[in-house]
């Protein structure tokens, strides 16, 4: 991505998030109270219906009341009658009253003749509810409500139902009536349409307030933000060249302070030395071999703080030319590490800038010390080669790559000191890792070279 891109999906990505999470919660939370008014609703008129339906079972009870109160448990006069007197009792083209014996038979049913003498026990609805067997048990338990399916008589289908049952334990009888639930049903679907319809405009009209608001939010965020993003860039740049400049010139002067002062005066104390082991030679012995021990020690030294020097500011950098240092640097680095290490130039045109140069220069030297240190590698290979008048270079090694999509903290302060030195070119710089090693891609743009003298005005 782009940097404006970037910045346009900074800006405006998380308005969006937040106007479709708000407008998402709300509908959320509007169609969450609705139902529960629904719900509530529909327990309303559930409740209503139970208590109907139990006044009438209890009106049914005042009526048989008087006979079944004298009659005897075998009385099948009184049997009759009761009979008869809930088979006319009847409200409504759906309003009925049953009995049926505690073994399961059907004794009275106006509205469905043939069940009557029958036995019911078995009878399963399709929900697996053993209905007549539940009716029983709920009357004999002391009486209450049932819910199952059963055959509405002015429709012939299946509804849901709800009945009232009460024991009439002299005869082993139990007594019920039920309503259905279709009406409750049917009002329930028709509020939940006109929800989801209410839902819908609602999330209509909330997006037709909400994208122009966004889209003025994008276009005052970017108008007030670009050119201030644009020159605190330009701004950064500027500061991190010269934070590189700085670091270049403090090095030059570090090296030239170890090569030309304490080297120079660590080379006198080795004469010194030299001299002082001379004149006592023939005196002790031991302190001659103290002595040369401690010259021994003195070239280490001196050979370390040349190396020292060298890495801090290569001459062959400014005196013969990037590859002459890369070259060095390689053999250096192989010698050290014993790391094999090939070095592919052939064809390739040193004219980059001289911070360019050094720019290239330090990226090498910090991915050849991050292999180094890291990797464990027995190979590396180096390239560096120009393409339609841009600079090119790769290095890849075979040890232990690190996968950066899985461990983005390996993204260390030195591999963000190579980006900034090749961004500041508006170059790129791309590494890659995995189990086969790491890769790194440098690319340096045409700006990063010397223009080319125009032959015609020198001649």
């Amino acid at each position: 991505m782009t940097f404006r891109q970037k910045l346009m999906t900074l800006a405006v990505a998380p308005l969006i998030v937040v106007t479709i999470a708000v407008t998402m919660f709300l509908t959320w939370q509007s169609t969450r109270l609705a139902k529960s008014n629904i719900e509530a609703f529909q327990q309303s008129m559930l409740s209503s219906k139970q208590a109907e339906i139990a006044n009438l079972t209890n009106v049914a009870l005042s009526s048989i009341n008087s006979i079944y109160s004298t009659a005897a448990p075998d009385d099948v006069e009184a049997k009759a009658r009761v009979s008869e007197i809930l088979m006319s009792l009847d409200y409504g083209k759906d309003g009925y009253f049953f009995v049926y014996d505690f073994d399961g038979n059907s004794v009275v049913h106006p509205r469905q003749l043939f069940r009557n003498g029958k036995n019911w026990m078995s009878l399963v609805d399709p929900d697996g509810d053993r209905v007549i067997s539940e009716l029983i048990k709920t009357a004999r338990g002391g009486g209450g409500y049932h819910r199952y399916k059963w055959q509405q008589p002015s429709t012939g289908a299946l509804s849901d139902k709800i009945s009232y049952v009460v024991a009439l334990p002299k005869w082993n009888w139990i007594l019920g009536t039920g309503a259905y639930l279709d009406d409750v049903a049917a009002q329930a679907r028709a509020a939940n349409v006109a929800i989801q319809d209410r839902t819908r405009q609602s999330f209509v009209l909330v997006a037709l307030f909400a994208l122009p608001a966004v889209f003025i939010v994008f276009a005052t965020c970017i108008f007030v933000t670009f050119d201030q993003r644009k020159l605190a860039n330009a701004v950064q740049k500027q500061l991190t060249q010269r934070v590189i400049e700085t670091q270049e010139r403090e090095r030059s002067r570090l090296a030239r302070e170890l090569h030309d002062g304490i080297s120079q005066e660590l080379l006198g104390v080795r004469y010194a030395m030299e001299l002082a082991g001379r004149r006592a030679g023939d005196v002790s012995p031991e302190l001659n071999r103290a002595i040369e021990e401690t010259i021994s020690t003195l070239n280490t030294t001196i050979r370390e703080i040349r190396n020292i020097s060298h890495d801090l500011r290569p001459r062959a950098l400014d005196d013969i030319g990037l590859v002459a240092a890369i070259k060095n640097l390689s053999e250096k680095f192989s010698a050290r590490s014993g790391v094999a290490i090939s070095l592919d130039a052939d064809g390739f045109v040193d004219d980059l800038v001289p911070d360019a140069r050094t720019a290239l220069f330090r990226v090498t030297q910090e991915a050849l010390s991050n292999v180094e240190r890291h990797a464990g590698a027995s190979r590396v290979s180096l390239r560096l080669w120009n393409e339609r008048g841009r600079t090119r270079m790769h290095i890849s090694d075979d040890g232990r790559g690190v996968d950066f999509s899985r461990a983005p903290q390996a993204r260390g302060l030195g591999m963000e000191n190579m980006r900034e030195r090749i961004g500041h070119f508006g170059g790129v710089l791309l590494i890659d890792g995995d189990a086969n090693g790491t890769r790194l891609l440098l690319m340096l743009p045409r700006s990063a070279s010397q223009p080319v003298a125009d032959s015609g005005a020198a001649a």
